[in-house]
């Protein structure tokens, strides 16, 4: 099962609507804008925050199966990594590979940055601006660190590192990586 079946059959849980039911209503809205659309599915399906913003990119195919139909992981890569964020495809190797060590996982590319997942999400990498990229980490209980910012309950992350050049990916930083790695079982 794919993961956009999967997360349809969670909605018809929490909803109680098909697929085709939720996309009728978001077609006949008639709404364009992704936080628009996004409200009307929390006020008309009663769905947090997290689960309406997914399902708006389900339906507005802007979620990243949607985005990458048809291309290659590399133009993948190279959308995310383009013009002042191309000197970060570098770091973005460098850690696939470390982790690529740690064994079996998913890379699923999303807008903007790609999601690795065994069983679950347990890091997210991608640019976060011109000057900066940033490695998100599911893991609970990491021992607090400057460099390791908890994000708020619901987040995609429990935890963010900003990654600024490749000296930032250092034993510390696969370490956490590492751990999530293994709490994703």
């Amino acid at each position: 099962m794919d993961e956009k079946t999967s997360f349809f059959e969670k909605m018809k849980e929490l909803t109680g609507k098909t697929e085709a039911e939720i996309n009728k209503l978001y077609l006949e809205s008639k709404l364009q804008k992704h936080s628009d659309v996004r409200k009307l599915f929390i006020d008309q399906l009663g769905l947090s925050y997290g689960f309406a913003n997914t399902l708006t990119h389900y339906v507005m195919k802007s979620d990243g199966s949607s985005i990458a139909d048809g291309k290659t992981q590399d133009q993948l890569l190279d959308e995310i990594y383009s013009g002042e964020k191309a000197k970060f495809r570098m770091i973005h190797e460098q850690l696939i590979n470390v982790i690529e060590s740690f064994g079996e996982f998913e890379v699923l590319p999303k807008k903007g940055y790609v999601s690795l997942k065994r069983k679950k999400q347990f890091a997210m990498i991608g640019p976060k601006s011109n000057s900066r990229m940033e490695v998100g980490i599911n893991a609970k209980d990491l021992v607090n660190h400057e460099r390791l910012e908890e994000q708020p309950k619901g987040s995609m992350c429990q935890y963010i590192v900003k990654v600024k050049d490749i000296s930032d990916v250092d034993s510390q930083l696969i370490l956490w990586i590492k751990e999530a790695y293994e709490q994703s079982k």
